[in-house]
């Protein structure tokens, strides 16, 4: 796009037209081809489209990381995509801290492998989480331990994972952590001058804030670079009606394990007479043999049965159904 010109630069040059100094000959376009330079160092192999279709596919994967990790980590988890943009790896890998936490994973049936780098803050808070404590980074940073590492293993795998749901329109990958490393020197997965895509993405637990940088060398990439487009990628988007969405939702709902109680009944004891406790004592409960046991799913109470047995084993047989209105 060219230079706007302002108001007194237009009425000087059409005074300069009416005057014959400006010849409008001269001002005609030559029709010599601008030329662009060309940086053989950073080759342009990835477009707009292809950055912005990858930001399309990390926004649904922070979504899942959103969902999926207060599970682990008992606590509220926000992510969002800050920014995408393409490199060259030895600038990724300069600008990495000491120590890092870097995922290596084998991106299979792509070739080659991507990196997933979070980052020390971060990944010292998900400790303190996942150990008890209230969630919160070190104040002076430090190497992780082996028994730290082993613990950050499974929460990295836990977040490769969930990378096979936002890469199906594209492709189904089966991706696999080959191992997490602390130091970029021994992440060095392609040659220094290989273009890479960098997806940034800032994630917060609780009060604490930090990065997680997607690495996708183009190597990897290269053979479903042409689906890397908005248009190819909503082409592809299949929409399920609403019978095979129930039927999904239902298949999801019988794998859930839900706990199961049935209580004989309640008893108040002092912990002298507790702690004593030998084998054939009895303890009064404040129900009769012949009234009903209260069984609770999960918390809520939703039957009433009586105790028996079933081939040698305790068991109980359901009277009444509680429908209790919510």
């Amino acid at each position: 796009m060219g230079e706007v010109l302002s108001q007194s630069e237009i009425d000087n040059l059409l005074n300069a037209l009416s005057t014959g100094e400006l010849d409008v000959e001269q001002m005609q376009d030559s029709g010599e081809r601008q030329i662009k330079d060309y940086d053989f160092k950073r080759p342009a192999k990835f477009s707009k489209e292809h950055l912005r279709t990858l930001e399309i596919i990390y926004e649904h994967y922070g979504r899942l990381i959103s969902t999926n990790l207060p599970v682990y980590l008992r606590k509220n988890v926000q992510v969002s995509v800050t920014s995408s943009e393409a490199v060259t790896f030895s600038e990724f890998s300069n600008a990495l801290a000491n120590p890092v936490i870097l995922g290596i994973v084998d991106f299979s049936p792509l070739p080659g492998t991507i990196i997933i780098d979070l980052s020390a803050n971060l990944g010292f808070a998900m400790l303190d989480r996942m150990l008890g404590g209230p969630g919160m980074p070190l104040d002076k940073t430090r190497d992780f331990s082996e028994i730290e590492m082993t613990i950050l293993e499974k929460i990295m795998v836990i977040c490769m994972q969930l990378m096979r749901e936002p890469w199906k329109n594209v492709v189904d990958i089966n991706p696999v952590m080959e191992r997490i490393e602390t130091n970029a020197q021994f992440a060095q997965i392609i040659a220094p001058s290989d273009m890479i895509a960098i997806v940034t993405m800032n994630i917060k637990i609780g009060e604490i804030e930090g990065l997680m940088n997607i690495c996708l060398p183009y190597f990897t990439l290269e053979d479903v670079m042409d689906k890397l487009n908005t248009k190819y990628w909503f082409s592809t988007m299949q929409k399920e009606d609403a019978e095979d969405y129930e039927e999904h939702i239902e298949a999801l709902i019988k794998r859930i394990d839900v706990p199961v109680r049935a209580i004989l009944g309640k008893s108040q004891v002092y912990v002298n007479d507790f702690i004593g406790l030998q084998p054939g004592d009895i303890i009064r409960l404040n129900t009769g043999v012949a009234n009903e046991m209260e069984v609770y799913v999960g918390n809520y109470r939703k039957f009433k049965a009586l105790p028996g047995s079933s081939q040698d084993k305790y068991a109980v047989r359901v009277t009444e159904v509680i429908r209790e209105e919510g």
